[in-house]
């Protein structure tokens, strides 16, 4: 029996084509490409380093994008759904993510590509401004001190409690991480301070201390930064 070309194209297979309408792909993927650029926009005016990394950058807009287009192709077939979900579990990332709110700007891609795509544009759009409004706020109301790590390598005793008044009378707040002594005496301090200004001067200050040898100030921010 001969199978025409026409066989070969289901019904089924027709009719998922008819039932995409060109206008409303359009407007989820242009909505999407706005919103994404929208987020960027967002996450460049709230970020607190100083260069921030293009390929994130990109890769926001780029999730919401092809979010979208998933949600727009699975929106109606259940079975490319289940088919979606087995590729997509073979996927991993192994990309460490630092900065926890790096994890809210790409649950904020992907949320906004889900809602486009299941139709809900006012709910992306509206909501995405509200999340915009709420984390540029939030991240423009900066505290006024900075977190460090100061190492100190002392000679003997009496430099530590040198060292400990001067912490005392001339840092906000500070707390002991850990004191390592070697065979000769030394005496190496680790603290945690915050200080509101005037980093290197607090370090030239440590440093001059009778018994100091060395002074380091590290920037801290959850975890050591080099």
């Amino acid at each position: 029996m001969a199978i025409s070309f026409k066989d070969i194209l289901s019904s089924d297979l027709i009719d998922s084509i008819s039932a995409f309408s060109l206008t409303d792909m359009v407007i989820c993927m242009v909505l999407a490409f706005i919103v994404g650029l929208f987020i960027v926009f967002i996450y460049k005016k709230s970020f607190s380093g100083v260069m921030y990394s293009s390929g994130f950058v990109i890769s926001l807009v780029a999730m919401t994008l092809i979010t979208t287009m998933i949600i727009l192709a699975i929106g109606s077939n259940l079975i490319l759904s289940l088919g979606m979900v087995g590729a997509l579990s073979i996927v991993r990332f192994r990309s460490a993510i630092k900065d926890p709110l790096d994890i809210i700007y790409i649950f904020w891609a992907i949320s906004v590509g889900i809602v486009l795509g299941a139709g809900f544009i006012p709910l992306a759009v509206f909501g995405s401004l509200f999340v915009g409004i709420m984390l540029y706020i939030f991240s423009s109301r900066k505290p006024r001190d900075k977190p460090y790590i100061l190492i100190v390598n002392c000679a003997d005793e009496k430099a530590e409690t040198s060292v400990n008044e001067l912490l005392a009378t001339s840092v906000k707040k500070t707390v002991l991480r850990s004191k390592t002594i070697d065979a000769a005496g030394g005496i190496e301090l680790t603290a945690e301070v915050r200080l509101p200004k005037m980093e290197s001067g607090f370090v030239n200050k440590v440093s001059s201390l009778p018994g100091v040898s060395n002074a380091v100030l590290v920037s801290y921010n959850g975890e050591y930064m080099t």
